[in-house]
């Protein structure tokens, strides 16, 4: 079992920029390929960026490339999610999930509770 903790959402501007943060229980955090999401109010859930579990693959949403960087930490058992030149359509509820294996797979089976991030105009 894993249990996902986001942070260091909050309200800020457009242009600006914020960090992410997914802090992970268990000892088996190395071995999980991990992912972020979002879900912007009367809109699905989608996929942001994801990390293999050793950190050496990533893959991006066309909308975040370039200005979003997804990162972890294995010794901390903690995913980062940079993001910069935030826009308005960034504005979500960012989830943070773990996938039982090491590849990205697109499969996740855990996920934390969400954290809001909201980008003024």
């Amino acid at each position: 079992q894993v249990q996902l903790v986001e942070s260091g959402g909050g309200l800020v501007q457009a242009g600006d920029s914020l960090r992410l943060s997914c802090a992970a229980s268990g000892r088996t955090f190395s071995t999980y390929a991990m992912g972020w999401f979002r879900q912007a109010p009367g809109k699905e859930r989608e996929f942001v960026a994801a990390i293999s579990a050793s950190g050496g693959y990533t893959n991006y949403a066309d909308s975040v490339k370039g200005r979003f960087t997804i990162s972890r930490d294995n010794t901390k058992n903690t995913m980062y999610l940079q993001m910069n030149s935030l826009k308005p359509e960034d504005t979500a509820v960012y989830y943070c999930a773990a996938s039982a294996t090491a590849q990205i797979s697109g499969i996740y089976d855990y996920w934390g509770q969400g954290t809001q991030v909201t980008v003024s105009s």
